[in-house]
């Protein structure tokens, strides 16, 4: 049972002069109480609306991906901004405290000594159900996305929930090398993007983590990653490419999009591979204050993740609801 222990506006106003309003609730589950944040449309004619379920990485919060914290001094509501504009309901759910002391995921590492022993997935699961019944989310237009141990979290999904879902997107998140769970079945529209220097979940794959980040467990390759996903799909070997065009001269990074399936409304595959990019997503407009950006790596500037994500997410809908 649901019980919502709060109402936070937030401080933006949008265009139209509709300020966002974001809602803190909890639910109880068998491993204790859950958090999440939802923000509805301003107003709904009655229709279903798009669900998308954010998903923080490892020692982030649900409060950072929703623009109401920062992290490491840097703040963005791109995705509030983006489900205003869009009529998306946005969930962002809370990860439980690893022994480390880091909010996590259990994703499917069975080699990471730092991951809850919670079950994220029935999680999940019960929080879709509820955006369903109460915030009027179309069951046929329910998408994950995920950075890091968020973005893993996002593939386990797709593995354990791939029926329910319409797509899936991972952001700097490396299949796991040791899984605890089995290999995916449900073919599944998936959208990955990874910088090719990645120092904390390393592009050519291996041991996950840096000098904060310990007991992460090892992944597969960024580019062994999406051919899990492309075969299991049963997609050819060649892609479309697409070179983003550069936009700021100082910028050291470069965008590619590959392209697998040629209906956006049909089974397809994506992987954005951004060649000197760290782990971190990309902006066009916003900066990483420069202790962060030592931290994980350089931002690419050719492209918003979060526009990316939707212009990919928003035609396609789960087998079950055509």
């Amino acid at each position: 049972m649901n019980r919502i222990i709060g109402w936070m506006l937030a401080a933006l106003t949008l265009g139209n002069a509709q300020a966002r309003v974001i809602e803190d609730a909890t639910m109880e589950r068998p491993e204790g109480q859950r958090h999440y944040l939802v923000q509805q449309p301003d107003s709904s004619n009655g229709s279903k609306r798009p669900l998308v379920i954010l998903l923080h990485g490892h020692g982030a919060s649900a409060a950072q991906l929703m623009g109401k914290t920062a992290f490491g001094g840097y703040r963005s509501d791109a995705w509030p901004m983006l489900a205003q504009r869009e009529g998306i309901v946005l969930m962002a759910p809370q990860g439980l405290v690893a022994s480390d002391g880091k909010a996590a995921w259990n994703d499917c590492k069975a080699d990471s000594t730092t991951n809850p022993a919670s079950d994220d997935t029935a999680f999940i699961s019960a929080l879709i159900d509820t955006a369903i019944a109460r915030y009027n989310a179309d069951p046929g237009r329910i998408y994950v996305y995920g950075g890091s141990n968020g973005g893993t979290m996002a593939y386990r999904l797709g593995i354990e929930l791939g029926a329910r879902l319409a797509a899936i997107a991972a952001q700097s998140a490396l299949m796991p090398a040791n899984s605890l769970c089995p290999a995916p079945r449900h073919p599944l529209p998936v959208w990955i993007s990874h910088g090719t220097d990645d120092k904390i979940a390393p592009y050519g794959g291996g041991k996950l983590g840096s000098w904060m980040l310990k007991g992460r467990g090892a992944g597969l390759g960024a580019e062994e990653s999406v051919a899990v996903w492309r075969k299991l799909a049963g997609l050819p070997d060649a892609a479309d490419v697409y070179r983003f065009p550069h936009l700021q001269p100082g910028d050291d990074t470069a965008a590619t999009r590959y392209t697998w399936g040629q209906d956006p409304a049909g089974l397809q595959v994506v992987f954005v591979k951004v060649d000197g990019g760290g782990h971190v997503h990309a902006s066009k407009t916003e900066s990483l204050p420069w202790l962060l950006g030592k931290l994980v790596g350089d931002m690419n500037h050719d492209l918003d993740t979060e526009q990316e994500v939707w212009a990919f997410f928003k035609d396609k809908r789960a087998a079950a609801h055509p």
